[in-house]
């Protein structure tokens, strides 16, 4: 069986970027998308599921001969782990509300006494279209899905449906058309009547309506960038706001909070714009005067690896905090086979904070390997394979995983692995520990048993820095491709499958809980900046600067340096 070696993971990463780019433009990315994820976990066979079917692998560690847990991921030389895993059908997972993103009720000037802590008791309504299996919700019409979603006078649907759903119904119909409906069935509770029953009626409702729309606003603001997701929303909201003086304050505190999440993501979009502006044009000057950065480079800058991998956490947990739940959904959303309307989405931003994401990686990956092939001297080159190695082992130990596999990425692309010389000079024995830890056969599993040890402590710690996790994204993706993928987004009946989505939610919800945590280290601004606009070669350039520091070794590098040569020196 052909196996993909770690050099080739940096390729198929930053292939995906592309591909997320154009998923729904043609039906023929869907294939080319399978085959790189596929590509992603060779070395063993994918195995497939029929529509509907999905077998989840569940990882245990254990370490020492007690049966007590005690995760942890420290790389260590020895110790050994115990691993249980666990194969169940998705239909057998159950959500744990616990874990599910949750927005606190707005309970100060509310009478909430007869709910309970989590905020109201849900009372399932029989509502016609839904489907239960073993009491969980497995199916149902859409119709009745969004009515089940609608809070009414005695009954508040359940967190983790409400984030399912919201997260989930954007394969069927677009947010504001989502939104549309949620608005005309809290309509139809205020049907005109008895002054005296509506008024009543208003004040039983209202508290909760608003807090779905909190939760909404809160959990999945992005939403709200569309005028008419905020045309819709204030039309309810005025509604509601018309009774009494705490709704309006209500009302108030829930727009100033979406207003306050929807700036600071416009800040942070405009900041990009301008961080890979300067970052393009250092790479300018650098074609124009190639031995003028000679002399600068990231270890001039910063030679600690602790200190570089705790900075490298701060662009990773930065970048990952501003990608919304959503986005893992509409990067693949496609066409509803019984919407006969255009495909979802087409009209604004899908997923633009997680394709900036995944480009980060990949830059982070030609930063590595450009800081390799640009020094003349061969010593110079291994100080520099050594540092990053230590860099990315202080990533493995902060929860890093990112970085971590961007930075082995980098030193498995052609133009390092060619300098045999270098490598030569360099005590290998922890990148070869670096790469077992990242290995890709057997679907990654010694990184996600890794990652499950890192998750682990997570839950557990008592200070952020054990907090941080930050997984390997592509791999995620990989993993929310295949889950829907793998599984029919609706039943041969028609009705829409549910079970589906509970998994689903059940991995974004998990990766919600990691993009919060709050980077512990301090920022050093001068690391940060080189780190986001130094300049970064170009593969040809990356092959170039390679065959300059150890020539050609045979005929065919021969021939593609004379061609790079030709080429590239004739720009500058």
């Amino acid at each position: 069986m052909e196996t993909t070696t770690l050099r080739q993971i940096g390729s198929h990463s930053r292939k995906l970027c592309q591909l997320l780019n154009s998923f729904s433009k043609t039906p023929q990315t869907c294939t080319e998308l399978t085959t790189t994820a596929r590509l992603l976990i060779t070395g063993q066979q994918v195995v497939s599921h029929e529509p509907g079917e999905l077998c989840v692998v569940r990882t245990e560690i254990y370490t020492g001969p007690e049966t007590e847990q005690r995760p942890s991921h420290q790389l260590t030389a020895g110790g050994t782990f115990q691993i249980h895993v666990t194969v169940e059908s998705a239909s057998g997972s159950v959500l744990d509300e616990d874990n599910m993103p949750q927005t606190p009720p707005f309970t100060g000037q509310l009478n909430t006494g007869s709910y309970n802590k989590n905020l109201y008791q849900a009372k399932e309504e029989g509502y016609p279209g839904l489907y239960y299996h073993d009491n969980n919700l497995v199916s149902g019409s859409l119709e009745a899905l969004i009515r089940h979603l609608v809070p009414t006078g005695d009954y508040y649907p359940d967190r983790t449906y409400i984030f399912t759903f919201l997260l989930s119904s954007r394969l069927f119909l677009r947010p504001y058309e989502l939104m549309s409906r949620v608005c005309h069935l809290c309509m139809e509770q205020q049907r005109p009547g008895d002054p005296q029953a509506d008024k009543m009626r208003v004040r039983k409702n209202a508290p909760k309506i608003l807090q779905l729309l909190t939760e909404w606003t809160e959990t999945f603001p992005y939403d709200f960038r569309d005028e008419r997701m905020m045309r819709s929303l204030k039309e309810l909201t005025h509604r509601l706001a018309n009774g009494e003086e705490v709704y309006r304050k209500a009302v108030g505190q829930m727009s100033q909070g979406l207003i306050r999440r929807l700036t600071v993501l416009s800040q942070y979009e405009e900041a990009l714009v301008k961080i890979n502006a300067t970052a393009a044009e250092r790479l300018t000057a650098l074609k124009a005067k190639p031995q003028a950065s000679i002399q600068r480079d990231m270890l001039s800058i910063c030679n600690d690896p602790f200190t570089v991998a705790q900075q490298l956490t701060h662009i990773e947990l930065e970048r990952l905090s501003y990608i919304g739940p959503e986005e893992f959904v509409q990067a693949f959303v496609q066409k509803d086979p019984l919407d006969n309307d255009k495909s979802c989405f087409s009209d604004h931003k899908k997923a633009s904070n997680l394709e900036a994401y995944v480009e980060w990686f990949n830059r982070l990956s030609y930063l590595v390997a450009t800081e390799i092939c640009m020094p003349v001297k061969k010593k110079h080159r291994a100080r520099v394979v050594e540092f990053f190695i230590d860099v990315a082992r202080e990533c493995f130990n902060i929860g890093n995983f990112n970085s971590l596999m961007a930075i082995i990425s980098g030193m498995n692309m052609s133009p390092v692995s060619r300098l045999k010389k270098t490598w030569s000079k360099v005590k290998t024995a922890k990148f070869d520990i670096l790469e077992h830890q990242m290995d890709p056969s057997s679907n990654f599993y010694n990184y996600r048993t890794s990652l499950r040890g890192a998750t682990q402590r997570s839950i557990t710690a008592n200070s952020s820095r054990e907090k941080i996790v930050i997984p390997f994204f592509s791999l995620l993706i990989k993993d929310i491709y295949f889950l829907n993928e793998g599984c029919a987004n609706r039943l041969q009946n028609g009705r829409i499958n549910f079970e589906k989505f509970w998994e689903l939610a059940k991995q974004v919800s998990e990766f919600m809980a990691w993009k919060k945590v709050e980077c512990p280290f301090e920022k050093d601004r001068k690391i940060l900046q080189y780190l986001l606009t130094a300049p970064v070669l170009p593969e040809d350039a990356l092959y170039l600067a390679s065959y300059e520091s150890e020539g050609p070794e045979n005929h065919m590098e021969k021939d593609r340096w004379k061609s790079l040569r030709s080429t590239l020196l004739s720009r500058v």
